[in-house]
């Protein structure tokens, strides 16, 4: 992991961190201490065409975890699916919160790579895959939603999951109007290198077929 992280970054290093308000979970993340001022302009290039952002755990992915931890019947005994998985924190979450079985799906080697270490960290086991599952009892969008050209995976999931829960702090409201909103949890990305703070408020959205 400290490799791919240095293939986009070769200033960063990967940290094992326990997460603030999920103390619970802990992740290998960039270090909190990476400079935030203006990038070389060849790291800049190399962070636009393979970003590392599994090396973050973004907001929504922070608060979604404890949701889960917080509210276990949501996924006990049920088979999971964590869409576009990043680090792996909602997937994690799900196992500790009792699910039967948690299918982690990005596809991002790395990022596939990243939720293989960090479930090892946390004593969970997740099956992590490229392809999306024909079907679970729930799926997880945490952070997903970033580009509008990623909003057919709210179509795409309710074909593959009998319930879906999204959680997002750069919509506040979602384009199908089946998606009912739960609840918002402050959460800021994990390390926050000062550029995310506009994005404290995830967004909690259920969806029941």
């Amino acid at each position: 992991m400290q490799q791919s992280l240095r293939t986009t970054l070769p200033m960063a290093r990967l940290e094992t961190t326990r997460l603030p308000a999920v103390a619970e979970i802990e992740l290998a993340l960039i270090n909190a201490d990476f400079p935030t001022g203006p990038l070389p302009q060849e790291v800049m290039q190399a962070v636009i065409a393979e970003p590392a952002y599994w090396a973050f755990c973004w907001g929504s992915g922070l608060a979604l975890a404890r949701f889960l931890l917080d509210e276990p019947s949501w996924v006990q005994g049920k088979v999971v699916v964590d869409l576009g998985s990043g680090s792996g924190v909602a997937g994690i979450a799900a196992a500790m919160a009792g699910a039967a079985q948690v299918i982690a799906c990005d596809t991002d080697p790395f990022a596939r790579q990243a939720t293989t270490v960090n479930a090892a960290i946390n004593q969970v086991t997740l099956e992590v895959t490229e392809q999306l599952p024909p079907l679970c009892d729930v799926l997880l969008m945490a952070d997903v939603l970033y580009n509008q050209r990623n909003l057919p995976l709210l179509q795409l999931a309710q074909q593959h999951a009998r319930q879906v829960l999204v959680a997002d702090s750069r919509v506040t409201t979602l384009p199908d109007p089946s998606y009912v909103e739960l609840t918002t949890i402050d959460a800021l990305t994990y390390p926050n290198l000062g550029e995310f703070d506009e994005f404290a408020t995830a967004h909690l959205f259920h969806w029941r077929g």
